[in-house]
């Protein structure tokens, strides 16, 4: 499509859509993939989208196995106004368990690296974290969206248009609601409802893939939540460094999942932050592990 075409996707549905054809990387070559570029693009790209497409090309070499782990490290910030090419390398191949290196690339230069593990499905022992307590259903919350339209009552009007186009995929139902423009300090864990607003169909990569996505919004943050600032304080300087991610069960990111993240440490300019999904009838179905650049400096003149 070309760039003067692009119409804003607005619907639910033309949303996931949307969020289904980005995650679906195109094959140039054997274990040479293209992911296609943010519509509309101008600035620097979600991380999540990297991971999404990182893991959506290794899938595609690993027929008969499952993803159950991957680990990222983001070299680069990549430019969402451009493609992003994904090389599969693989390094192993056995009865049970399958091994992929993935190495992303714009402009020549690699901006992610992961690593991803396949394992054909098994029965084993069992046992997992409880669901955590006192957290109430979604209905009773309210999305992102909605919060954003209340928190633009009290924001200039030259910045309240582009606050209020932010348009998301992913319905995210926070417990504790953000503050964009008064962080207060407050103790580094929250929860959150996600899944993606309209139905998906019944590929079970292309879950893995959004929830992969899904997973790094939100996370990041809770490791400056301690400190009373986020993305927006002046002088903050965020970034995601490496991300982690396991998958334990299988399940539909089109339904509620639970995002339950607490950070145990920050220093150094840097944040710890884990997180646990569970289904809504108490699964925990993926772990998240995430470290973040957090540097605090002087606000320019």
């Amino acid at each position: 499509m070309a760039e003067d075409e692009y119409r804003p996707l607005h619907t639910p549905e033309e949303l996931v859509s949307g969020l289904v054809t980005l995650l679906d990387v195109e094959e140039l070559d054997t274990d040479l993939y293209r992911g296609m570029k943010l519509p509309g693009g101008r600035g620097r790209v979600f991380g999540g989208q990297v991971i999404g497409q990182a893991l959506q090309a290794a899938q595609r070499s690993a027929e008969g196995k499952d993803a159950h782990s991957l680990h990222a490290y983001f070299m680069r910030a990549g430019d969402d106004a451009l493609p992003i090419v994904y090389r599969v390398v693989r390094d192993f191949d056995g009865k049970s368990f399958a091994t992929r290196r993935v190495i992303a690339t714009q402009n020549g230069q690699p901006i992610l690296n992961m690593a991803a593990s396949f394992q054909v499905a098994e029965d084993g022992l069992h046992h997992q974290d409880a669901f955590p307590a006192d957290i109430p259903p979604p209905e009773e919350l309210k999305s992102e969206s909605e919060l954003r339209v209340e928190a633009s009552q009290h924001m200039p009007e030259e910045h309240r248009k582009r606050f209020l186009n932010w348009k998301s995929p992913i319905d995210v139902r926070p417990l504790h609601p953000r503050n964009w423009f008064s962080p207060t300090k407050r103790d580094p864990v929250t929860y959150s409802w996600i899944k993606a607003l309209a139905p998906l169909g019944d590929d079970t990569a292309m879950h893995r893939a959004i929830l992969a996505y899904a997973s790094d919004m939100g996370l990041m943050a809770t490791s400056m939540m301690p400190h009373g600032v986020n993305w927006m304080t002046p002088g903050m300087q965020t970034a995601s460094l490496d991300h982690a991610m396991w998958f334990h069960e299988d399940f539909r990111a089109d339904e509620w999942l639970l995002y339950a993240m607490d950070s145990p440490w920050a220093g150094h300019g840097r944040g710890m932050n884990r997180g646990s999904i569970f289904t809504r009838d108490g699964r925990l179905v993926a772990s998240v592990a995430q470290e973040g650049l957090i540097r605090k400096r002087e606000p320019r003149a």
